[in-house]
């Protein structure tokens, strides 16, 4: 081989290795790392609620956390988008949302649930319509005309599932079955504006609803069951792609060994849930699905 050769061999091959060098630094290592979760009954109670899983994150990956208390469902996905947060609890909706916006998002775990009021054991829940017990409102044929809740827009549960698998039954869409269509800003929200008269009737998650009952706030007797969803996979935790494999390694561990301790098992028992498990992006598709439907009736 000539010496040029050899030389533009060697050459190529020095490239490539700073070329590899310099996108191994490009990966995000932060001495801090953020946390958010989109707002749920959870979140508007202690953050000291967050403790175990905070504390078993920094045991994790040796860094500082910390929790940014968001306002809604995009304001999640906007400071993941933003690079703001790096580790976020979606709902499923909003997760495809943010991932058609930046692909390089990755989902690692959600919660496997245990079985509640509602709720229904598993990585699992579903969409549920409810009326007040005493509203006379029991069935399909007695909800054309009334007032229902929404809980927020990019809400999988509280807006995607009503729009896209609930038209199907009534063989309308909501604004023209209803007299009047209201987002209330939160599954508990909706939960309690039905007891509350605020609305006839709203779409919530089931393990929502079992923890406004849990809370005290309503009993399970309170309330009309009308209408159930197919099962939807858990809120996904996701992390930013931008941060380096080995730190989401240490990531995805602390969160799928969290029930490995006593304060990890107190943290899940808070939130009702029995361990962390492992999901991946195609778990998702089913939203996707949904969300594709709904975005063709537009």
């Amino acid at each position: 081989m000539k010496l040029t050769t050899l030389f533009q061999t060697a050459l190529a091959g020095t490239l490539v290795a700073i070329a590899g060098a310099a996108s191994a630094e490009e990966c995000k290592n932060p001495d801090v790392l953020r946390f958010s979760m989109i707002p749920t009954e959870e979140t508007t109670q202690e953050l000291a609620l967050y403790e175990p899983m905070v504390n078993q994150l920094k045991a994790a990956t040796g860094k500082n956390i910390e929790f940014y208390l968001p306002t809604s469902y995009a304001s999640v996905v906007e400071a993941m988008l933003g690079g703001f947060v790096d580790i976020g609890m979606h709902g499923p909706y909003s997760y495809v949302i943010a991932q058609e916006k930046d692909p390089s998002l990755q989902v690692f775990a959600t919660y496997a649930k245990h079985k509640g009021h509602f709720q229904e054991e598993g990585p699992g829940y579903k969409a549920v319509l409810v009326s007040r017990s005493d509203s006379g409102i029991e069935k399909i044929e007695d909800i054309e005309g009334k007032v229902v809740g929404l809980t927020d827009p990019a809400s999988t549960s509280g807006n995607l599932l009503p729009r896209v698998s609930f038209t199907k039954v009534i063989g309308q869409d909501l604004e023209d079955h209803f007299s009047r269509v209201v987002y209330t800003g939160g599954h508990d929200l909706s939960a309690i504006a039905v007891l509350e008269g605020q609305v006839d009737i709203a779409f919530v998650a089931t393990h929502r609803l079992d923890n406004v009952i849990d809370r005290g706030l309503a009993k399970m007797e309170d309330y009309n069951l009308i209408w159930s969803s197919p099962v939807i996979p858990q809120d996904p935790f996701v992390v930013s792609g931008q941060l380096c494999d080995e730190l989401v390694g240490q990531i995805t561990e602390a969160f799928l060994t969290l029930g490995d301790n006593e304060e990890g098992q107190e943290y899940l028992k808070n939130v009702n849930a029995s361990r962390f498990v492992a999901m991946s992006d195609d778990d998702y598709n089913i939203i996707r699905d949904l969300k594709a439907a709904k975005d063709a009736k537009k």
